[in-house]
């Protein structure tokens, strides 16, 4: 007798269900969406914010320590600091490998400019008109790995941002150098225009006017302005070549000043703090727990294992930047959520109540045959949970679907689907449907059958 009570219910009423039915499945259907968009957001807004710069530092270990005692860096008096060229491919060996998106090393060195002209003409021979900051670097580097893997790294697709006009240069092309605009400006260098640069050694300041009495020259070479980058920072004070290219010039092989890297981190929290400060302070478990997870300083870490005298730091403006941009999506996402779930559960309770005034000469005669409240009660909870069930299982497929399109729209990369969101979205179904419907149970508890018989 019940459940034909409610079927016949569910058809008398098939309108009111399929409003109900449609409520609940928006609202699945954004938290479905929402939640699988969450849960894997991480790499995706990660991935996104690597197109705008690295987020670890890595550097030889005695520039290292004096940058932290003195303040001194890369390129400020500090002599044979450097890392070996032949050792970055073991950086896509570590634990994290597939972790590091990009990653490219720097020569840093002082460089006399002698001459500069048209192309069409070498550039005459004068004296020393400004010394400059010349950088040797992978723009976009065919790099075989140990793994025999092999990966196309550099810093073109690390500052993919940069404003350039002309073009960007090839690692083969050693006569080739890009420089920023505020150098171009300096100098009065054009796109097209050849270069006579001589190396300096002596220290390797980066002071635009040293004292010519304390600097020799090593090698020379002519070069062709290819691009004019804006960056807006230091670089665009710099001089930027191939490594190889700079290497000779410098007469420094196989060597570089520095290596920027690219990872996707995890943001941190109290245990990747504690590690930062002293790894072996933490227990075995910790340890194990830290080094699996993809924490910037256990990346910086394992770095440091695989490439030798090497020192790894965060950039910590960048890499705290990423975690609470992560932290504010996931909330905004979360938000959303509760929100499309509320409103559902006000239409709901708007519905439902709406139905039960409706069928009030229908509840009273049943209490007045002798029903008691709480099977009146049930039945209404039966026919709206049952409708929640069908609306709840539209509006998850539906939103599967919004999950895609979110992440083509906005990543343009599909969304892996979460099997932990099916529970999640049933629950919170259950939860919404049975608030909705607290409204019109009260409503039909405070029905009295004499009243509603006699139409008052």
């Amino acid at each position: 007798m019940f459940w034909r009570m409610v079927r016949g219910a569910l058809f008398r009423q098939r309108g009111k269900m399929l409003m109900v039915a449609f409520t609940i499945a928006l609202g699945s259907s954004l938290a479905t969406a929402m939640l699988n968009v969450m849960f894997d957001v991480g790499d995706k807004v990660n991935q996104e914010l690597k197109t705008y710069g690295a987020n670890i530092n890595v550097m030889p270990r005695g520039a290292s320590l004096l940058d932290d005692l003195y303040g001194v860096n890369e390129g400020a008096g500090v002599q044979d600091k450097y890392l070996s060229e032949a050792e970055l491919g073991k950086i896509k060996t570590i634990f994290w490998a597939f972790n590091i998106v990009d990653f490219t090393p720097y020569l840093f060195t002082r460089a006399g400019l002698t001459g500069a002209g048209p192309a069409t003409a070498a550039p005459a021979p004068a004296e020393l008109a400004g010394h400059i900051r010349l950088v040797g670097t992978w723009f976009n580097r065919r790099l075989e790995l140990p793994t025999g893997e092999v990966l196309n790294t550099g810093m073109r697709p690390l500052k993919s941002w940069w404003d350039v006009e002309g073009s960007w240069i090839d690692d083969d092309d050693a006569g080739a150098v890009m420089i920023g605009r505020e150098a171009a400006r300096r100098y009065g260098l054009a796109v097209g225009d050849a270069l006579s640069l001589r190396a300096l050694d002596g220290n390797e300041s980066f002071r635009l006017d040293p004292d010519p009495g304390t600097t020799q020259t090593t090698g020379e070479g002519i070069f062709t302005v290819k691009g004019i980058f804006h960056a807006g920072g230091d670089e665009d004070e710099y001089f930027y070549a191939p490594l190889g290219a700079v290497q000779n010039l410098a007469e420094k092989p196989g060597l570089v000043s520095r290596v920027e890297v690219s990872a996707l981190t995890t943001p941190d929290n109290e245990l990747s703090r504690r590690a930062a400060q002293d790894p072996a302070s933490l227990s075995i478990k910790d340890w194990e727990t830290w080094y699996c997870t993809a924490y910037v300083s256990a990346i910086c870490y394992q770095i440091d294992e695989v490439l030798t005298g090497s020192v790894s730091k965060p950039i910590r403006q960048v890499a705290e930047s990423e975690g609470a941009i992560l932290e504010k999506t996931q909330l905004l996402m979360l938000l959303i959520t509760i929100l499309s779930l509320a409103g559902s559960a006000l239409g709901i309770s708007n519905l439902v109540t709406a139905d039960v005034m409706e069928r009030s000469a229908e509840i009273g005669l049943l209490k007045a045959v002798g029903a008691w409240d709480g099977p009146v009660s049930r039945l209404i909870l039966t026919e709206v949970l049952i409708t929640g069930i069908a609306g709840g299982a539209a509006g998850y497929f539906a939103g599967l679907g919004f999950a895609q399109i979110i992440g083509e729209t906005v990543f343009s990369s599909a969304i892996t689907i979460k099997p932990v969101v099916i529970p999640l979205v049933a629950a919170l179904v259950f939860l919404v449907t049975m608030a909705g419907s607290l409204p019109s149970i009260r409503l039909l508890l405070s029905l009295r059958p004499a009243e509603v018989l006699h139409g008052r």
